[in-house]
């Protein structure tokens, strides 16, 4: 990181194309982080799939760090979320030590950002259908925490882009309401165009929101050591905790 221009490079892992939560992420990054990014292929959204993939996620890891990246981010919660918690620990210690690079995932971001708003307990909304809810929500257990629900959204995985904001918001909103004691609400992955929403849910709910993006955003810069807020985000990313 000599180059007084340069915050670091932060190498990027992503599950798909889809482009939607990947541009906001470019567009609120600080100027001076370089971004260097791969894509993989998921499809279907299927636990089949995901446990299939990780292999093809351990490539890209190993070109990135390769190519010079200070930081190694496999993006995505699910694929390494049916591995379990620590199942996840120790894929990421191997890769550590493999790579000789600082890397984390989408799972861990999440879980650091809700430790560091002291969360004890949280609402879970995911755009996936069926008991891969409960996989996701035995992994937040296993990481110390109390899932009040892990509400999925009745949506075909690739017309997850599609759903406006106001259709997320109101989702989220009616998963909340119907639980009681939730120090905080969490929302499943970046598909869902859903980060001109994070400020006006946390006012109606009064809690934090922990969503993908401004969780990829705090957890980039934690790893560079930096520390540059973004507002309209959510207070992760006002923050900076």
């Amino acid at each position: 990181m000599a180059d007084n221009n340069k915050l670091g490079t932060v190498g990027i892992v992503r599950p798909t194309t889809r482009s939607g939560g990947f541009e906001d992420l470019l567009r609120l990054l600080p100027p001076g982080i370089v971004v260097k990014h791969t894509c993989l292929s998921v499809q279907r959204g299927t636990v089949d799939e995901f446990k299939k993939v990780i292999l093809d996620y351990e490539a890209k890891v190993g070109e990135l760090a390769a190519d010079g990246a200070d930081v190694v981010n496999p993006s995505g919660a699910p694929p390494f979320m049916v591995l379990g918690y620590t199942g996840e620990q120790a894929l990421i210690r191997d890769w550590r030590a493999k790579y000789r690079v600082p890397i984390f995932t989408s799972g861990t971001s999440q879980v650091d950002a809700l430790r560091a708003f002291r969360v004890k307990r949280f609402v879970g909304a995911t755009y996936f259908r069926g008991d891969i809810n409960k996989t996701y929500a035995r992994y937040f257990v296993d990481a110390g925490f109390e899932v009040l629900d892990m509400a999925g959204m009745d949506v075909d995985f690739d017309k997850v882009p599609q759903l406006t904001s106001a259709q997320v918001y109101d989702f989220v909103s009616a998963a909340f309401q119907a639980t009681r004691g939730a120090e905080a609400v969490y929302m499943l992955g970046p598909a869902w165009r859903a980060s001109d929403m994070i400020e006006p849910l946390e006012r109606e709910l009064g809690v934090p929101v922990i969503h993908a993006l401004p969780a990829q955003y705090w957890d980039i810069q934690r790893h560079l050591n930096l520390r540059i807020p973004a507002k309209g985000f959510g207070r992760l990313a006002t923050e900076m905790p």
